[in-house]
């Protein structure tokens, strides 16, 4: 009687761990189901970070070419409006050397033909005039002060208004016929044909000027 009993039990036994094996398959496969869904969920999540960084870089790079390019703008019209300016000055600059070269060699030549003059009257000495030579003497006395006087007058139209005006002040009103616009104008035209203040013409004729006086 103790085998029939014996081997009932072994078989309760096996049927407890059949069904005990068999309540714990679902629970291993559910657990390894919710570990794939939480590896796909990390996933997802490291992908909506990659696609969320990747968009900040661009609004990144968005905002830095838009900075660049107002920069680009503002350089460029700043870059036109110097050029403008420097253009205009140079110009202007040009100008204004080109009057003070001019103004230079014309106070240059004035200088040289004063110079002549100048010497000319210092040796103009009428205490030494006799009574016979007395009227000869006037007479080229009195041209050569006209000649200096009129070339100063001459002098200071063509300079009045310009920088060196204030060295000749106003150019005196000695009752000649022409007028002090003719006179800067007939200055002018000497000047450039190299008339006026010919040194060699100036000193020859302040020479022959002198001899005559002294005899």
């Amino acid at each position: 009687m103790a085998a029939p009993v014996e081997n009932t039990y072994r078989q309760e036994l096996r049927v407890r761990s059949s069904h005990s094996s068999q309540m714990e398959m679902p629970t291993s496969v559910s657990a390894a189901r919710g570990d794939d869904y939480d590896d796909k969920l990390q996933a997802a999540q490291r992908e909506l970070e990659r696609i969320q960084q990747e968009r900040e870089d661009l609004a990144r790079k968005k905002q830095e070419l838009e900075e660049l390019t107002a920069r680009k703008r503002t350089f460029m019209t700043q870059q036109v409006e110097l050029t403008e300016k420097l253009g205009s000055a140079l110009t202007l600059i040009d100008r204004e050397l080109y009057d003070i070269r001019q103004e230079a060699e014309d106070l240059e030549q004035c200088r040289v033909c004063f110079a002549s003059h100048m010497e000319k009257l210092q040796k103009l000495n009428p205490e030494q005039w006799t009574r016979d030579n007395l009227h000869d003497k006037l007479e080229k006395a009195g041209m050569a002060l006209d000649i200096a006087a009129d070339e100063y007058d001459q002098a200071a139209a063509h300079f009045e208004g310009g920088r060196s005006g204030a060295i000749f002040g106003r150019a005196s009103k000695r009752g000649r016929s022409r007028g002090r616009s003719s006179a800067a104008t007939e200055f002018s035209t000497n000047l450039r044909n190299g008339f006026a203040f010919n040194l060699p013409v100036v000193v020859l004729g302040g020479l022959a000027l002198i001899a005559y006086l002294v005899k």
